[in-house]
């Protein structure tokens, strides 16, 4: 599997990655701020995509490598791709390319009683990471909980 930079032409296989988990965060593919986001980080080149033989994206990634704390600001895998690896590699690309301990990594996911918390296995996915839970979040644009998980990087 292969991960690379993105880059602009990236950005409809960003779109079309959110497109299939508005359901559980909110409206993204017609928010200008969304659109903003990605232009951002594609300009920083802090964002990463897994490429498919085709069109589409198998999963993309946008990061904050503020040290001491790191943020997994975005990930996204593919329905079809979901369980073959590909958000992992995406994960351990990021902490290649620009971690650097000792600090954390921080993500903010599903709260525990989040209708996608089990659905999208993102809670199991962060904890297989070493990824443990911590203190609740915001509610997200829909309103579910939200929870941080953090990972201690040397």
């Amino acid at each position: 599997m292969t991960v690379r930079t993105a880059r602009a032409h990236d950005l409809p296989g960003f779109l079309g990655l959110a497109a299939q988990v508005e359901q559980w965060f909110g409206p993204m593919v017609e928010e200008p701020g969304f659109h903003d986001a990605l232009r951002e980080h594609i300009a920083a080149s802090m964002a990463l995509v897994a490429p498919s033989s085709g069109p589409n994206l198998l999963g993309g990634l946008l990061f904050g490598a503020e040290a001491p704390t790191y943020h997994v600001h975005w990930l996204v895998v593919s329905r079809r791709a979901r369980g073959t690896g590909v958000g992992r590699a995406l994960v351990e690309e990021a902490v290649r390319r620009w971690v650097r301990g000792p600090g954390e990594i921080e993500v903010v996911t599903f709260g525990p009683d989040h209708p996608g918390a089990v659905v999208s296995g993102a809670r199991v996915f962060y904890e297989r990471l070493g990824f443990v839970p911590a203190e609740a979040a915001a509610p997200g644009p829909e309103g579910g909980s939200r929870q941080v998980y953090r990972r201690a990087v040397g």
